[in-house]
């Protein structure tokens, strides 16, 4: 159909749109991208609040996590969208500060916003910031502030997980440092930077007090035995992939039965084919039979009749998991393993831990891979937050072996950069000087939101922290305090590369959405609506 209308909407399908021009198009984005940073806001610092969303399946979340809200929200917007990748990007290659990227790129956009209604164009204000960017990247590297001396300290590392955790579990940061410190330290091989995030495994069971959490070196499947015997030490574990069902064939077959005798002795040849199967595993040593499917009951009968212990794992990847842990190898079919495949633990042993069965694999050498932090609480929506917190904190352990520089938490390295920055800014001549000033003012976000969480006076606290800062040391927050104190008296600090990252990707964002003046919608593609039939099960 020949869409009439006139200039640029005239060359696009009817149903498009097109948005130009700066209340249109580019006052439009940043409203809606400062929208969402006003969201995420009061979920930042240790006194963060938290959100509750109900999905598009009516799942719930309560968090403070902001990689879970961006997740979750079905953000619409264009512009906000990059935003939410910028987060996203944060999430997966650093697992911490997506709430420092929304919160940065938000605040660099209103500040842009005030310059352009000043008559300054985008181009201008992009200069500036590239070049305020530029800067920031290379002052941070002189802002180190602690340095890993070895990533095998226990005590060490939990003191700096305990700004990664206290965000989203403020009064059990202590407890979780130490839980996820011993468990990363546990699992961390000869090789530091061979270390992944896979090796910590979470086990949440309801009940119980959140103190009540603990690590064990090994995996725990929330399932008991499927046989009498609970326990086993030093057990030789055979891991199955495939069912253990001898009657399982790929084609169906008749049974011709003429006499009771036929009867009798029709499952004679299933019995003893099923007897010679578990036999010949039995005979090769084994104790734990693991299995990635179905057990029937003559083969659980004959496991039972040879004093073996039996554990089904529904999911592959947990088998996968628990091979990696025992150091065994799955097999794809139903035999005596050789002993090269078989694996072993200290202790297999089934606990009931509240309500809830589990078998414990529990494996405490330095040739464990795997490590279990199990978790107690009283909602599903607690030990949900408290795993995402766990995460956050293992993939920073998993950043600092790469690099364990650190810089000042608590607000105390952006007053820096502030400072620094605003200094730079008055070298400058040209237009490019309000952009790279307001570049800097977007750091004082940071300090001012942690303050308004926290119900301090943020003026006050903004105007010491300013003054403080203008010198060679670094002042921070002392939330608890109410004031501000030097950083290594402090002793909060942030990972400097995901501070990097999450400085670049916010400003990058903010940027790339200050170089859009025009946006162009397409008519969304779909069919015509089906037809009203509330009979669609009868026949036509």
């Amino acid at each position: 159909m020949l869409n009439t209308s006139y200039g640029f909407q005239g060359l696009l399908k009817e149903g498009s749109r097109h948005y130009s021009g700066l209340d249109e198009s580019i006052f439009k984005n940043v409203e809606a991208c400062k929208d969402l940073a006003d969201l995420t806001k009061t979920s930042l610092g240790p006194y963060a609040m938290r959100k509750l969303i109900v999905n598009h399946i009516d799942k719930i979340f309560v968090t403070s996590d902001a990689a879970t809200i961006m997740k979750e929200l079905e953000v619409n917007h264009p512009a906000a969208k990059m935003i939410v990748m910028a987060a996203k990007q944060q999430e997966s290659e650093c697992g911490d500060a997506t709430n420092l990227v929304i919160s940065f790129a938000g605040e660099l956009l209103n500040q842009a916003e005030g310059l352009i209604r000043m008559g300054l164009h985008s181009s201008q204000i992009i200069l500036g910031y590239e070049a305020a960017l530029k800067e920031t990247l290379r002052y941070i590297e002189s802002l180190n502030h602690y340095e890993v001396s070895n990533v095998r300290d226990t005590v060490e590392i939990a003191k700096l997980l305990r700004s990664v955790i206290s965000p989203k579990l403020q009064g059990f940061d202590d407890l979780f440092a130490k839980i996820v410190a011993e468990a990363c330290v546990r699992t961390l091989p000869r090789d530091p930077k061979k270390f992944e995030v896979e090796y910590i495994r979470v086990a949440k069971l309801l009940g119980g007090n959140v103190n009540d959490s603990f690590v064990i070196g090994g995996l725990i499947l929330t399932r008991g035995s499927e046989t009498s015997i609970h326990q086993f030490n030093n057990p030789k574990i055979a891991v199955f992939s495939c069912p253990l069902d001898t009657q399982e064939g790929d084609t169906k077959g008749t049974v011709l039965i003429k006499n009771a005798n036929d009867l009798l002795n029709y499952t004679k040849s299933e019995e003893n084919l099923a007897e010679k199967c578990v036999k010949e595993i039995a005979e090769a040593g084994v104790n734990v039979i693991v299995a990635g499917g179905s057990i029937s009951e003559i083969v659980l009968h004959y496991i039972e009749k040879y004093k073996m212990m039996a554990v089904k794992v529904q999911s592959k990847f947990e088998l996968k998991r628990l091979c990696k842990c025992l150091g065994a190898t799955a097999l794809v079919r139903l035999g005596a393993p050789i002993p090269e495949e078989l694996g072993t633990c200290d202790e297999v042993v089934v606990q009931e831990i509240g309500s809830q069965k589990v078998t414990l694999f529990r494996r405490d050498d330095e040739d464990a891979k795997l490590a279990t932090i199990v978790l107690r609480g009283a909602t599903t929506n607690l030990l949900d937050d408290i795993e995402r917190a766990i995460d956050d904190a293992v993939c920073t352990y998993k950043n600092l072996i790469k690099d364990p520089s650190f810089v000042a938490g608590a607000g105390a390295t952006e007053m820096a950069l502030y400072c620094h920055l605003e200094e730079e800014a008055s070298k400058i001549t040209g237009l490019e000087q309000y952009s790279y000033n307001k570049f800097a003012k977007a750091f004082e976000i940071i300090p001012r939101i942690l303050s308004d969480n926290s119900g301090l006076n943020t003026n006050d606290i903004l105007t010491k922290l300013y003054s403080a800062n203008s010198g060679e040391k670094t002042y921070g927050i002392d939330i608890e305090g109410k004031q501000i104190r030097e950083s290594s008296a402090l002793g909060v600090y942030d990972l400097k590369n995901t501070k990097l990252s999450a400085i670049k990707l916010g400003a990058d964002a903010a940027i790339t959405i200050l170089r859009i003046d025009q946006i162009i919608v397409a008519k969304p593609a779909g069919g015509p609506k089906p037809r009203d039939n509330k009979n669609w099960d009868e026949d036509q």
